[in-house]
């Protein structure tokens, strides 16, 4: 052993005479406290970030909490003498019934409450119906008549799960039935003692279901039916806002850093089909709630929802094309010849941007009438200006088309040509780019004027309420009232797109 400044060296001579130096005592030790400081960094980073869900959706923590006291008042019943009596030891199955029902959402948990209760009861039903016949049979008939109806309802069960409609909304009962089925009719009770289990089971389940419901109903319930209603807002708003970040990002009229954060909105749009129609299937099973009545038509939702996304790829498409365009310049910068030509691309401009800020305020106008719930009076308006929008970008591409494009060099104050005055012809290639962002934008366009005409259906079965009409001032027209605010909309996006 060798004692060094850094530590102890420790050393093991070998029989021919030389020796090997092992780890020494501080390396080890500083290894061993590395580890346990990324140990208790993952840990910190861990809580903190748990810490700051929390904060950030309090919804969620509710629902921690709400679980917690459901199955604190469902374990009462095996606690407490005189009502451990009344359910026996039976009283587990309703903690279980709690653990596997609770669910986010009203919607979700009476689906599952109702699905256990209702496959259960049927269940149990011919369970017992099953073995009095197969008790009524003799012994020797008796395991062949209830194998196969083991056999045949639960392929029955099984196949009926891969149906749509029931699939949809009945999955988890057909699993229960299955699950209660096959154990009662392969136990080996009498009828008599089938009976007083099928009471048990059904009479903890109750106890069970109607805890979750009422937890979930009473205490700061989350409805799926809101929940959807407010996604498909957002998904609205946020397909506009990357609307407006796309042009931005083309014609460089703002910053970079807010161009990529509201392109990236239509993402959440593209990835909410799976959590739409599971909302909208939640939704029908909860009772009238807020601005929703029993029959509200959720299907609708889906339907809107459907044509978000299809113009959310269309925005994908063009994003895609302004990025690939934005790279294939930067790459080949030092080829003029395949660049868009600067005077080109400043005659699209007013015609892009406008057709893009009208379109972006048809959907935040739409997305206004379905938080609001009310039928705007601007929406017809808006949808005009965007279909004089294209039509004037069309015309400008069909002008592009008939005749050659040509610029010369700008005149100074004089009159004269600065330069070499000959003509500069634009090729196709430079051009492309261009064109492919106006017909992007002309197929945008053609979108959102789909997702107005689903969204007033939806108006028209949910009975939105109309909007209050304004008194106009003395000696106005109210149809100029109408007309000024949809241009005072349109001004205002457009003066979001133009800061330069």
């Amino acid at each position: 052993m060798v004692k060094e400044s850094g530590g102890l060296e420790w050393r093991i001579n070998v029989s021919d005479g030389t020796s090997k130096v092992l780890v020494s005592e501080s390396t080890s030790q500083s290894r061993v406290c590395r580890g346990l400081m990324r140990f208790f960094s993952k840990i910190s980073d861990f809580f903190r970030k748990a810490w700051s869900m929390g904060v950030n959706e309090p919804k969620k923590t509710m629902h921690c909490v709400k679980v917690g006291m459901a199955l604190t008042l469902v374990s009462l019943f095996y606690y407490m003498r005189p009502l451990y009596e009344g359910v026996g030891g039976n009283a587990m199955w309703a903690v279980m019934t709690v653990v596997v029902v609770f669910e986010y959402t009203v919607g979700a948990t009476l689906s599952k409450c109702v699905n256990r209760a209702i496959g259960t009861f049927l269940a149990g039903a011919l369970g017992v119906g099953v073995h009095w016949i197969a008790s009524q049979s003799g012994e020797k008939f008796e395991p062949i008549i209830l194998q196969c109806s083991v056999f045949l309802l639960a392929a029955a069960a099984t196949f009926s799960r891969f149906i749509p409609s029931i699939k949809a909304r009945f999955d988890y009962g057909a699993m229960i039935f299955i699950l209660t089925f096959s154990l009662v009719s392969v136990s080996g009770y009498r009828v008599e003692k089938l009976f007083e289990l099928a009471h048990n089971r059904l009479s903890t389940i109750a106890i069970g279901t109607s805890i979750c419901i009422l937890t979930s109903m009473l205490i700061y319930p989350v409805w799926a039916g809101t929940e959807l209603h407010n996604l498909v807002k957002n998904n609205m708003e946020k397909l506009s806002d990357s609307l407006e970040g796309c042009l931005a990002e083309y014609f460089k009229d703002a910053d970079s850093g807010d161009c990529n954060k509201k392109m990236q909105g239509y993402k959440c749009a593209l990835n909410s089909k799976a959590t739409e129609e599971a909302m909208a299937n939640f939704a029908r099973w909860e009772p009238a709630h807020g601005s929703f009545n029993l029959g509200h038509p959720w299907k609708e939702y889906i339907k809107v929802g459907a044509l978000i996304r299809s113009c959310a790829y269309c925005i994908e498409t063009l994003n895609g094309s302004i990025s690939s365009d934005t790279k294939f310049r930067e790459l080949i910068f030092f080829v003029q010849t395949l660049q868009v030509p600067d005077f080109l691309k400043k005659h699209f401009r007013k015609f892009c941007i406008r057709l893009s800020a009208n379109s972006s305020a048809v959907l935040k106008e739409l997305a206004t009438s379905i938080g609001t719930m009310t039928r705007s009076s601007k929406v017809e308006f808006l949808v005009e200006e965007m279909r004089s929008s294209v039509q004037e970008l069309q015309n400008v591409l069909e002008s592009l088309s008939k005749q050659p494009i040509q610029s010369t060099a700008p005149k100074n104050e004089g009159g004269t040509a600065e330069g070499n005055s000959s003509p500069i012809v634009v090729t196709l290639v430079q051009i492309v780019p261009l064109v492919t962002v106006s017909s992007l934008l002309m197929e945008i366009a053609a979108r959102t004027e789909k997702i107005a005409d689903a969204v007033n259906v939806l108006a028209e079965k949910a009975e939105f309420r109309s909007e209050k009409d304004e008194k106009p001032k003395k000696g106005q027209n109210p149809k100029a009232v109408d007309r000024n605010s949809g241009e005072s909309e349109e001004d205002k996006t457009m003066m979001t797109l133009q800061k330069v």
